[in-house]
Formats: structure tokens, C-alpha cells, sequence
């Protein structure tokens, strides 16, 4: 990310807000459709592929059905990415502080600290959204009504903080390998479009490298993705067993549904993730950030 590492931690931070609440308003139908899709086990399947799904939720629940659970995502979404790209530039700093280019491995070690730390808000922000997505799966069989902060309560009162922090290891499992993916492939993608070692990549190319990087670690990390979102599912259909952890869970859909089942939601996931580190790079590109601390600096003298 050479042309990011110039930019300012307040200015990044607004850059990745907004381009999170504009992600996800853009992509959540599919977010939505990849829950449901990785929730369906063999014999019980209500949805064929991406489409169906799509198309028998609005007729169903209508077009906002689409984005059940979107609100627990535009309002956390800020905090994470402020933890991630936070965190991320500040190993990199603590890696490179005999001032060389960091190497391949210094940069995983990077995207792993950042994706360790930034599961304190994925958790309980993936928790909530995925009781609602999956809600209108399940009200073919049982009649459900819930919102994300009625979950919240009868969490916290029956198990407490660490009812919101279930699926906490299967998390670590996706977002840690998802960062030491996606963030030394953009940097490199993005380094071979920069005109020159002091230029700024095209637009179109930051845009292309984001897209790529996200869509090939979300992929590469979709098994782990299949169990992060089995674990966190709390209410479960007819004939829907439960997991005893992550090795519990990995066991059983193997036993009962195969490998295959840990491809399920694969290109939703992909088709998800690239817009949105796609977005991102536009945000850096445009400097919306910038503009606005710029244009409050202004402010603040006058």
C-alpha cells in the first residue's frame, strides 16, 4: 500500500469508515444470501444458489428483507475497520523501523496483528448479524421475530460478555489468514501499476488490486468462514444439529456433509468482499478523508 502509507491515521480512518457503511449498503443482499446459503444443511436445502435466494427473499420478506441485520453492520463497521487499518499501520511502522520495505513475511506479520485485533468488534458485530439473516430461512419453520438489540439483551443475561464473543475462535481462524492474505497481495498488486516508486498507482488499478486481493483471501479463508457462521447461528431449524466448538463442527459437516459444504457461500463471499476493498481503494484515491480534516483545519483558523 505505498501510495497509502503517506496518508494520515485520521484521514485512513475516515476513508475506511466511509467506504465501510458505503460497502456495505452496496453489497449486504449478498452478505445476506452467503448466510443463509452456508446455514443450509443437505435434505433441508430451501435455496438452490445465489439467485433463488435472492429472489425468494423479496418475495417473501419484501425488498428490505434483504437487509435484515444491515443496521448491527453500518454501525460497527466504522470501529473495525478503525481497529484494522489502525493496527495495521502500526506493525508495519514497528516492522520497518530501520526504514527499508517490508518484506513478505513482515507484512503477514502485519495482517495477522491486525486481524487479531480487530476481532473485539467482528465478533459481536458478525454474532447479531447473523441471528438476523438467517431469520427469515428459518420462519418457514418457525415463526421468529427479533431485533439486534433484544439478541444483545438475552445474550448478556444468560451467558454474559461472552455470549456476544461466541465463535470467537473461528473468527481469529478467518480474519487472521483473510488479513495476512489480502493486505501483502493489494500492496504488491498495487506496486505493479505505480508509474514510478514516488507515483500513486491509476485509480483503476488500486480499484482492480483491491478487488482481486479481496475476493482471493475471502475465498482462500470461505471453509473458515462456513464454521465461524454455523458456530454463531444460535437458532437452529428442523433436523439442525448444534457444534460443540470449532473441531466439533469441522468434524460433523465433513461426517455429514462432505468437504464440498465448506465451499458453500464461496462466490457470494467473493462477490461481497471485492467491492468492498474495491470501494476502499476509491475512498484512498478520492481523499475524502483528507478533504474533510482539511476543510475543519480551515475551520478551526479562521
Amino acid at each position: 500500500m505505498a501510495h497509502q502509507q503517506q496518508i494520515s491515521l485520521p484521514a485512513k480512518l475516515i476513508n475506511g469508515g466511509i467506504a465501510g457503511i458505503v460497502g456495505v449498503t452496496c453489497v449486504f443482499p449478498i452478505d445476506l444470501v452467503k448466510t443463509r446459503l452456508q446455514n443450509q444443511r443437505q435434505g433441508h436445502q430451501i435455496y438452490k444458489n445465489m439467485l433463488d435466494c435472492l429472489v425468494k427473499t423479496v418475495r417473501s420478506e419484501g425488498y428490505f428483507g434483504m437487509y435484515r441485520g444491515a443496521a448491527v453492520n453500518l454501525t460497527l463497521v466504522t470501529p473495525e475497520k478503525a481497529i484494522k487499518l489502525a493496527a495495521n499501520d502500526f506493525f508495519r511502522q514497528h516492522l520497518s523501523k530501520n526504514g527499508k520495505g517490508l518484506t513478505v513475511f513482515k507484512e503477514m506479520l502485519a495482517g495477522c496483528g491486525a486481524g487479531i485485533c480487530q476481532v473485539v468488534i467482528t465478533t459481536p458485530m458478525e454474532m447479531l448479524k447473523i441471528q438476523l439473516q438467517d431469520a427469515g430461512r428459518l420462519a418457514a419453520q418457525q415463526r421468529m421475530a427479533v431485533s439486534a438489540t433484544q439478541i444483545a439483551r438475552d445474550l448478556l443475561h444468560t451467558q454474559g460478555i461472552q455470549g456476544l464473543y461466541k465463535g470467537l475462535g473461528a473468527t481469529l481462524m478467518r480474519d487472521v489468514p483473510f488479513s495476512m492474505v489480502y493486505f501483502p497481495l493489494f500492496a504488491h498488486l498495487n506496486r505493479l501499476g505505480q508509474p514510478s516508486r514516488d507515483e500513486s498507482a491509476p485509480f483503476y488499478w488500486a480499484f482492480l488490486s483491491g478487488c482481486l486481493a479481496g475476493s482471493t483471501a475471502a475465498v482462500a479463508v470461505n471453509p473458515c468462514d462456513v464454521v465461524k457462521t454455523r458456530l454463531q447461528s444460535l437458532s437452529k431449524g428442523a433436523n439442525e444439529e448444534s457444534y460443540n466448538g470449532v473441531v466439533d463442527c469441522v468434524s460433523k459437516i465433513m461426517r455429514k456433509e462432505g468437504p464440498f459444504a465448506f465451499l458453500k457461500g464461496a462466490g457470494c463471499r467473493a462477490l461481497v468482499i471485492a467491492p468492498l476493498f474495491g470501494i476502499a481503494q476509491v475512498m484512498y484515491f478520492i481523499g475524502i478523508g483528507e478533504f474533510i480534516l482539511d476543510q475543519e483545519n480551515k475551520k478551526n483558523i479562521l
